[in-house]
């Protein structure tokens, strides 16, 4: 695993790389606005994608990096995650993604990036509550394949909340919620909760990334 730290137009970020021996595809991905990379399902990701052929590059957001608490707004995300993308480089086809806002951010910029995917875990369709407030035309913006990764109890939107999409396919996790947790008495085990989220990425990265290659 290597660290590097490089300049972005809005301070310094962190790139944390777990390479595959020979990858066949290389997935990028950046954290939510509430916490860093070291969440579980980035690192279960992390774990699991690189014996199968996945380079896993999780980005750390400059905001993060500097110790703030709050998120920076929504344009200096996509900013710096386009700079982390192209300073990456990589010759294998690019896969972004992320968590809750980094899940929004990666769907905003897949396109321009010339991306083959996009993995949005924990997508926040809506705040709390305000269901009028959809973000659903950021997936639809997307314009490259694309999964959502969602926990059945999540209160940003639950799976029954999105509509279909083209080029748009979900996937469930069990009784969890926005931080894919699941209570002790959920229909599954935590570690269960995230191998069905390891194992819906894999097999659609498989399928619609390096399949379609």
């Amino acid at each position: 695993m290597s660290r590097m730290r490089i300049e972005t137009p809005y301070g310094e970020g962190l790139l944390v790389t777990r390479r595959a021996r020979s990858p066949l595809a290389t997935v990028l991905l950046s954290h939510g606005a509430g916490n860093g990379i070291d969440t579980p399902d980035l690192l279960a990701l992390d774990r699991a994608l690189p014996p199968q052929g996945i380079t896993v590059v999780r980005f750390e957001q400059p905001w993060r990096v500097a110790g703030r608490r709050i998120a920076t707004p929504p344009a200096t995300l996509d900013a710096a995650l386009t700079h982390a993308a192209n300073w990456m480089r990589v010759r294998t086809p690019l896969v972004v993604g992320g968590r809750s806002a980094g899940a929004r951010s990666a769907a905003r910029t897949a396109r321009s990036l010339g991306a083959a995917g996009c993995l949005a875990i924990a997508f926040p369709l809506h705040p709390p509550g305000r269901p009028e407030s959809s973000r659903v035309e950021e997936l639809r913006g997307a314009r490259v394949p694309t999964l959502v990764v969602q926990g059945e109890k999540d209160t940003f939107g639950r799976p029954d909340e999105f509509p279909d999409l083209p080029g748009v396919d979900l996937a469930v996790v069990p009784g969890a919620d926005h931080s894919m947790k699941v209570g002790k008495r959920g229909p599954v085990s935590q570690e269960d909760a995230l191998a069905v989220l390891v194992e819906s990425a894999l097999e659609w990265l498989v399928r619609d990334v390096v399949g379609a290659r």
